[in-house]
């Protein structure tokens, strides 16, 4: 089931740095706690002039050089009136950007309400564009799915199955070949945008490989750093299934099969897996058809309507240009 991870202001003000913004608590360090519940950041400072309908619950508020300024200019009971308002809200937080002299009355305020103040040096566009970035990626939506994740020559490609069908067999297999394991057994998978998944492993876990029989290795300490990698975006399934006598498996390949991860279709490859069959290449074989089937080449569309186009000149009793055979010259 997908969730959507706690991220408070603690952690925005701890990883902050990584994000190339530094931020400082002037005020309201009591409501650190309070959790960041979207994305998106805004910045209304209409509501500063008592239109406080067009907040947003849940949003960091940014307050740049312009409301700053309005708020100097406002009698003192007016402003510390017009910021009680706005620290009444239900937001887990007030930015200020820029090199700006913060009110006394806003420190004042953030901490009577328990909303955090923070202020950062850098221009308001920037600080919002590396925080939105930032927010993004923390609190997008997340699941975890039992499977093996590689990148297949810059595919990424999902392999999933049930326990004991060979997925980190066929893994180990393709990183021997010259591929690159993401992550093995546990796939924590977030969704970014709308149509964007990427999948990653857990820390704890990351660049090893449990191989039965064997046990768990380290797959960067064995074969190098080129063969891990630490996150790739989910392009292809490829969901390995037994082999079903009964069953009647795909022969063309001309209908478009999907997995939804988060919601975002995925194109879906099921493999049935029998004694004889390389699994390993089968699937470098469907994430290269995948790769082909992206820049517009789907073989089996071509060979049908190579095919449709045969009969169709067969029925107007069209020869086919391989059966016309040029005369031969006179020696």
């Amino acid at each position: 089931m997908a969730e959507t991870p706690d991220f408070t202001l603690h952690m925005l003000v701890a990883h902050a740095r990584a994000a190339d913004v530094q931020l400082s608590v002037i005020g309201g360090a009591a409501g650190l706690d309070r959790r960041l519940r979207s994305a998106a950041i805004q910045k209304t400072g209409l509501a500063l002039a008592g239109f406080e309908r067009f907040l947003r619950a849940g949003r960091l508020l940014v307050f740049g050089e312009s409301e700053v300024s309005y708020l100097a200019l406002l009698p003192t009971a007016d402003r510390t009136a017009a910021l009680r308002r706005i620290m009444a809200f239900d937001l887990p937080a007030v930015l200020v950007t820029g090199r700006v002299d913060v009110p006394a009355e806003a420190v004042v305020e953030a901490d009577r309400a328990g909303v955090p103040l923070l202020q950062t040096p850098l221009p308001t566009p920037v600080a919002i564009t590396r925080l939105t970035a930032l927010l993004e990626d923390r609190l997008a939506p997340r699941e975890i799915v039992h499977g093996v994740l590689l990148d297949i020559l810059g595919l990424g490609v999902l392999v999933v199955g049930e326990s004991g069908i060979g997925k980190s067999e066929c893994a180990l297999d393709l990183v021997v070949r010259g591929h690159r394991l993401v992550a093995d057994d546990t796939v924590e998978i977030r969704r970014r945008a709308e149509s964007i998944v990427i999948g990653t492993c857990p820390e704890l876990t990351r660049h090893h490989m449990e191989v039965r029989g064997i046990g768990v290795i380290n797959i960067r300490d064995m074969f190098g750093v080129s063969s891990t990698r630490s996150s790739k975006r989910v392009e292809l399934v490829v969901q390995l299934e037994r082999w079903d006598p009964a069953l009647d498996y795909e022969r063309l390949g001309l209908d478009d099969t999907f997995h939804h991860l988060l919601g975002v279709p995925v194109p879906l490859v099921r493999i049935p897996v029998a004694p004889g069959r390389n699994v390993s290449i089968l699937v470098e074989v469907a994430a290269r058809n995948q790769l082909l089937r992206a820049r517009g080449r789907n073989a089996a569309r071509a060979l049908v309507d190579a095919a449709d186009a045969r009969l169709a000149r067969f029925a107007a009793n069209e020869p086919d240009a391989e059966d016309i055979v040029a005369p031969e010259d006179d020696a």
